[in-house]
């Protein structure tokens, strides 16, 4: 028997003891603090840095080391990203074999000069795109350290997202730029070598200086501190600039609850702000000219219009800015900002900013590990873009059309590769791509044929305010489109995500039976899905026949704008063959077809329709 003493021991004990183990089993999120203090030579094209970064370790595990991303150093001869590019069959024509043909002043790169924790000096080993390090002391779980680091840059002429001179002739496209802290998560380190695929970052608070020729305006992530100090539009209305001493500028920035900074520079630029009615800064930056300014001008309408949208459709904009800005090779997203090339037509231009922005939702705020889902940032980015630019720019009875395109192409063309793929691993960029944007895409568009669109949408903003700062994966994702359908949809992920097995319904037969009708339906795919069976008689009237499958237990909600239903029936997977009796004349039927809204990613839809 215990005493009085023992029992409120041994009850903290086992309190104690149930905390950990829910610790251990659980998901957590690492923190950084990075401080920056940079000073770029524009005629050199050279920097040096040095950064403070506290580190929060709020994983249940012991460190004893760290790795931080040295995303230059790919833009060396004889690198990983050289080397991928050179020997996959289908390069990236940006890339191709540029970066073999770099000049020792062309080259890009990340020195680690010292490093320190707690003031204490470190090992580190520099292994091409990562830095090694080897901790004197451990970091215990749920503490903070501090590391100071001396650091050096060039920048490449820019050959992939980042660099300096692209063709446009804008000077300075600074992304993947510092020394960046490898995340830390229940899977453990992602310290992946870089090849020109994804990212992965940790959130955390940025405080970076940047001090730059003074003729430089600069824009990208973050919010400007010294606006009064710099002008270029930056300023309040009738606010004073100060006269700059010397012939630089410092330009301090700070971005709150971001995984990544990105700036861009360039004396030419035209800076444009405009101010939503929510408080949102919209700025711009671009080079004016014949390809540019009119275009340009006109995007600044657009702008806005999709941060309205894709907030009420997808969860509202956590940040009070956002920036356009001219550089890089094409279009690529980062915190609170995005490059793209400016000289575009008009619908190119708006049609990649709205892809990019749509990116702040899934890359940005999201942010799950692109490395190893890379259809979560793509497929759902290209998803929520084509929505937005049919509703603000271009209207589109078919948004989606173009994404079951670019999957169809790629089920029939023998080299798909399961959306499970690691995105550095993919054989070749063209399934890599067709995987990412195309089939995430449908991945959402047809999970709405599956629970109904407005189950889905609703569990759209639901998924965006559960996981939002907290690096959701798959699973996450799943679970929040059965908890609002309350459907069991595991299988749809193992098919559609894990496999590249297909959808192929058929109808069989369709024959009279007395004063009924006899319609037999067939799996010719190896991928079960519930089946929507429309009858529409002569009269002109139709009717709907839902065939849920048996392990969904369960059926989506009636849709909005569907034919009355009239039967449902589930079907076992097992089935390959389903026959159905329809209490109306043979004779009175003018058609039966498997899913007239054209969500359900059938790859042979010929066999979809008989008429009669």
């Amino acid at each position: 028997m215990l005493n009085s003493v023992m029992k409120p021991l041994i009850g903290l004990l086992l309190f104690v003891t149930a905390l950990a183990a829910t610790a251990q089993n659980g998901r957590f999120q690492q923190a950084v603090q990075y401080k920056m203090d940079v000073k770029m030579d524009v005629q050199t094209n050279r920097y040096t840095g040095f950064q403070e970064l506290k580190y929060t370790n709020n994983s249940p595990d012991t460190l004893n080391r760290v790795f931080y991303h040295l995303y230059y150093n790919a833009f060396q001869p004889g690198s990983m990203m050289d080397v991928r590019s050179r020997t996959i069959s289908d390069p990236d024509r940006r890339v191709g074999d540029r970066i073999l043909k770099l000049k020792p002043e062309e080259i890009g790169y990340i020195h680690a000069k010292s490093l320190k924790m707690n003031g204490k000096e470190v090992d580190f080993k520099e292994v091409e795109t990562i830095l090694e390090v080897a901790l004197s002391e451990p970091i215990l779980p749920n503490s903070t350290v501090t590391f100071e680091m001396e650091f050096e840059g060039q920048v490449p002429i820019q050959v992939r997202r980042s660099g300096r001179d692209n063709s446009e002739g804008v000077r300075y496209s600074m992304s993947q730029w510092y020394p960046k802290m490898a995340n830390y998560d229940e899977q453990g380190w992602h310290a992946n070598p870089y090849i020109g695929r994804e990212f992965y970052g940790i959130w955390g608070d940025f405080d970076v200086k940047i001090t730059i020729d003074k003729t430089y305006v600069l824009g990208g992530t973050g919010y400007l501190k010294n606006p009064n100090e710099i002008g270029h539009g930056y300023e309040e209305a009738g606010d004073k600039v100060a006269t700059p001493k010397g012939n630089t500028l410092t330009w301090h920035f700070v971005a709150p609850k971001v995984h990544d900074f990105m700036w861009a520079a360039d004396p030419k630029y035209k800076h444009d702000k405009v101010q939503m009615s929510n408080g949102i800064t919209v700025h711009h930056f671009y080079i004016p000219g014949e390809k540019t300014t009119d275009n340009w001008e006109k995007l600044k309408e657009y702008t806005p219009k999709a941060i309205e949208f894709l907030s009420k459709n997808f969860g509202q904009y956590p940040y009070k800015q956002f920036s356009v800005v001219q550089g890089g090779d094409g279009g690529m997203e980062y915190a609170m900002s995005t490059l793209v090339t400016g000289e575009r037509p008009l619908n190119s231009l708006v049609g990649v900013m709205v892809h990019e922005l749509a990116h702040s939702w899934f890359h940005g705020v999201l942010a799950t590990n692109e490395a190893l889902y890379p259809w979560m940032d793509e497929g759902f980015t290209s998803y929520a873009s084509s929505l937005a630019m049919s509703a603000i720019f271009q209207p589109n009875a078919n948004p989606l059309r173009g994404s079951y395109a670019g999957y169809y192409r790629l089920a029939k063309s023998g080299e798909e590769e399961p959306l499970s793929t690691h995105a550095d691993h993919y054989q070749l960029n063209s399934a890599y791509s067709s995987a990412a944007y195309s089939k995430g895409a449908v991945f959402l568009a047809q999970l709405g044929y599956v629970i109904g669109d407005e189950v889905r949408d609703r569990a759209m903003l639901r998924y965006f305010e559960t996981w939002k700062f907290r690096h959701p994966n798959v699973n996450d994702l799943v679970r929040i489109m059965e908890k609002e359908s309350d459907l069991e949809l595991d299988w749809y992920k193992e098919y559609f995500v894990n496999t590249t097995k297909t959808i192929n319904y058929g109808i069989k037969e369709v024959k009279p039976n007395g004063d009924h009708t006899e319609i037999t339906l067939e799996r010719v795919g190896l991928m079960p899905m519930p089946v929507d069976l429309v009858i529409t008689y002569k009269d002109g009237t139709s009717e709907l026949i839902y065939l849920p499958l048996v392990m969904m237990r369960g059926e989506k909600a009636v849709e909005k704008g569907m034919p009355a239903r009239i039967h449902t029936e589930a079907w076992p997977w097992t089935n390959v063959t389903k026959t159905l009796v329809l209490t109306r004349e043979f004779e009175n039927i003018k058609s039966v077809e498997i899913d007239p809204s054209r969500r359900l990613a059938d790859l042979q839809p010929e066999n979809n329709k008989v008429e009669f």
